[in-house]
């Protein structure tokens, strides 16, 4: 008896074609990230791709939609929640890491498309992302300081830095050592990291 084959919904297809860039260029490296490459990892005809997304910069613009709904919403969420500030910072910190870890590839991808593209638009929202996340990891640090939980002294903006630049780390070990990488392990050096910077000096 012949197997009827089921159509996938368009959202659906462009689901899978989001989460194959994503593993093009964790697994092959951005300069395999072409249309033709893409559709084959996809299953699809580039006639076919081109339905669902008018070119590439398209599809590159929809997963940064992506990040702004399921990351970046959520930290702020975190960032405003009713808590105390340590829990907050721990769940912020973890949050980010696990969600970069789940979709691997993609700081890779925004950044490199964001320069090589070229285009604006793509910078802008781009820029805007990075500004929100400082700004909500900072909200959370200055609760902390404001209620004489951490060290006044400490250079926030230092710190926010330094938090920005953990995804780094966290690609560079992922692709350098991923049979022994652990996220759980990571998000908790991480956590003592930044936790370490934030404790008061005794007076």
């Amino acid at each position: 008896m012949e197997t009827k084959r089921i159509r996938k919904s368009g959202d659906e297809r462009r689901k899978e074609i989001k989460q194959s860039i994503l593993d093009i260029v964790f697994t092959d490296g951005i300069h395999k990230l072409s249309t033709r490459y893409l559709a084959q990892k996809v299953g699809l005809s580039e006639g076919a791709l081109f339905r669902h997304y008018p070119n590439k910069l398209a599809m590159i613009e929809d997963i940064i939609s992506d990040v702004k709904t399921e990351m970046i919403d959520k930290l702020k969420k975190i960032a405003y929640e009713y808590k105390p500030p340590q829990e907050r910072l721990s769940k912020f910190i973890t949050y980010t890491l696990t969600y970069l870890y789940r979709k691997k590839g993609i700081t890779m991808i925004l950044f490199t498309e964001a320069s090589h593209q070229n285009d604006e638009g793509l910078k802008q929202k781009m820029n805007t992302i990075y500004k929100l996340q400082k700004q909500y990891f900072t909200k959370i640090v200055l609760d902390g300081i404001e209620q004489g939980l951490w060290d006044k002294t400490t250079n926030v903006e230092s710190l926010a830095r330094l938090y920005m630049g953990i995804p780094v780390t966290l690609n560079i070990e992922m692709i350098l050592d991923p049979d022994k990488f652990d996220i759980g392990t990571f998000c908790k050096q991480m956590r003592n990291i930044i936790l370490k910077v934030l404790t008061k000096i005794s007076e």
